[in-house]
């Protein structure tokens, strides 16, 4: 007789208390049996997670307009500082960006603001939005006329 004839004949009820606890037979394991350990410096139930908004980099750019000639689209340049990978120095990267002009008010050389959009065409995902220009001279006070005294250099 062999080894696996003689247990057939068994009863049932003793291969019960034999029985695998193992979770993972069959690919039947469930992930919250799979955690980390918990150590004495972690505290035991961390606070759920509260809901915090996606940070989305790089929403508006300002930038100059170098093309105008297209209907409802300017080309405007985007200049910002990076360091370079080996001197460590600033240097300025420029980029060209297709923006969305609607009312074809932007000629070359305006300061504009970028604002992400939707995809608007194949190249354009900013709408242009006008902002104040730099480096333009502020307007002279207005001098008073003279007091009608006479200047020392005048007095002789």
């Amino acid at each position: 007789m062999s080894l696996t004839s003689s247990l057939l004949q068994l009863p049932l009820c003793q291969f019960k208390s034999l029985s695998l606890t193992t979770p993972f037979l069959h690919g039947s394991s469930s992930t919250s049996l799979l955690h980390k350990p918990s150590s004495s410096l972690s505290p035991p139930n961390p606070l759920p997670l509260t809901f915090l908004p996606p940070i989305r980099a790089m929403k508006t750019l300002q930038g100059r307009v170098v093309c105008a000639t297209n209907d409802k689209t300017v080309a405007v340049e985007v200049v910002r500082l990076a360091p370079h990978p080996k001197y460590k120095r600033r240097v300025r990267k420029k980029k060209k960006f297709q923006a969305h002009d609607p009312d074809n008010k932007f000629k070359v050389g305006d300061y504009v603001q970028l604002e992400k959009s939707g995809p608007i065409s194949k190249t354009k995902t900013f709408i242009a939005i006008p902002i104040a220009a730099r480096n333009v001279p502020k307007p002279k006070e207005v001098v008073p006329p003279e007091l009608g005294l006479p200047l020392e250099s005048q007095q002789t």
